[in-house]
């Protein structure tokens, strides 16, 4: 008898650490980051990439293309079936791990062949898997922080700057000494590994809170999402992070090309170059996640876009030299900061029930239309490389732009319950979580 109350006592201990906040916080942002040091790091390959299957710059847009393009199509059912399988999440998050290791073992091996199909079905899965994780975990963040969801989903997005630094870094110096196939093919082992780990870290995450009969409303998860689809300050937030989108995976794409190409940069150089950008990302992002907690999301974002839009431009004529570190370093002020912020203001409107709905909506329209900004930027660099990023200017600019017409909340830290009104709008309500 005293061994099974021993037992059920070391059990409860087990999920109380599960179940507390800050183990659910820097467990999800640790898997977030290595999410972020595999595909930043393939990013610093780029160039080796090209030269392997020898590849235009249409071609290297291509691969970005579809990472976007299924990136998108899983988001929006994938938001639905999350929500519905609230109970499982922790199965979810586990199952999106193993398929991303799977992702890259695939790149690497299509890498020997070459055969440039198979990097792209590997680039699929790999996209796939990182579109699922995002769904559980930020949902859970918002559910188990929704008084401080601003600071919590930038948090997480820390855990993804600290793989967008080491990652580049580590890989740079890689390059050296192994082929990029070689690498990809070591990388790949870590998610399967992670996988176990994952499943025993967060496999009660969804419970709390979740139907006590735990059957899916597929009905009233549809009638929500209809209600969702109808808010256009939602619709207004969704356009803001396209146009985001489509710079942002334009700029990482043919940056490292262009510091190859025009600068010609060793590949230790390149990474470093490439986790400078994030370096100054990890601070900048929990004090701009905060201060849209405390003053407003807009007050926050707007001044960032607008920073990215001038930086964007600077870095053609002066990214050379020290220059190019102290541009590269402003940019990762405001290029990695904003996007959490971005989804905080889209989960501030919605129910407690949709919120894996909603990511899925958001994502969808930004990998929609970020999805053919890498073949643009593609034919611009291949006319004239600085036209790729004075496009990516553009479309920091027409967001900010856009930004400033939708409607925010003011008070986000207010913002602790919330239900759908008849509108489709959000109705705040004071209270704890």
């Amino acid at each position: 008898m005293a061994e099974t109350h021993t037992s059920h006592l070391h059990t409860g201990e087990r999920r109380s650490l599960r179940g507390a906040g800050p183990f659910i916080l820097s467990g999800l942002s640790s898997g977030h980051s290595i999410f972020h040091w595999f595909t930043q790091s393939f990013l610093v390959m780029l160039p080796e990439v090209r030269e392997t299957f020898a590849l235009n710059a249409v071609q290297v847009g291509a691969i970005t293309t579809t990472r976007e393009v299924v990136s998108g199509m899983v988001a929006l059912p994938g938001g639905v079936v999350v929500d519905l399988v609230r109970r499982h999440w922790g199965l979810v998050l586990a199952g999106a791990m193993a398929v991303f290791g799977l992702g890259w073992l695939v790149m690497g091996l299509s890498g020997l062949a070459p055969l440039y199909p198979g990097l792209l079905v590997g680039m699929g899965m790999v996209a796939a898997a990182a579109s699922i994780w995002h769904l559980p975990a930020m949902a859970a963040l918002s559910h188990h922080f929704a008084h401080r969801r601003g600071s919590a989903l930038s948090f997480h997005g820390i855990g993804g700057n600290i793989g967008d630094v080491l990652g580049p870094a580590l890989t740079g110096f890689l390059l050296g000494i192994l082929a990029w196939q070689g690498i990809l093919s070591i990388y790949a082992v870590v998610p399967l590994f992670l996988a176990f780990l994952v499943f025993w870290a967060f496999r009660d995450i969804g419970r709390v809170g979740a139907s006590p009969s735990g059957r899916p409303d597929l009905p009233g998860q549809m009638a929500q999402a209809q209600r969702l689809l109808k808010s256009p300050r939602l619709w207004g937030i969704n356009l803001v992070a396209g146009l985001r989108g489509m710079a942002f995976v334009s700029f990482i794409t043919f940056l490292p090309l262009y510091l190859e190409d025009e600068l010609h940069l060793s590949t230790e150089s390149r990474g470093l170059h490439m986790a400078l950008l994030v370096l100054v990302g990890i601070g900048a992002t929990p004090i701009a996640g905060y201060l849209s907690d405390r003053l407003s999301r807009k007050i926050v974002l707007v001044p960032g876009l607008l920073g990215l839009c001038v930086l964007t431009v600077l870095l053609v004529p002066f990214g050379q030299g020290v220059m190019l570190a102290i541009i590269l370093g402003l940019l990762g002020l405001f290029l990695y900061s904003d996007q959490p912020i971005l989804t905080a203001a889209a989960l501030d409107i919605v129910g407690e029930g949709v919120a894996a709905t909603t990511l899925g909506v958001l994502s969808f329209s930004r990998f929609v239309l970020s999805a053919v900004s890498p073949i643009i930027g593609g034919v611009l660099y291949g006319v004239q490389r600085d036209a790729a990023f004075y496009y990516v200017a553009g479309l920091f600019a027409l967001a900010t732009l856009l930004l400033l017409a939708v409607p925010l909340k003011t008070s986000p830290q207010a913002m602790v319950g919330a239900h759908v009104g008849h509108h489709g709008e959000a109705v705040v309500r004071g209270g704890k979580s």
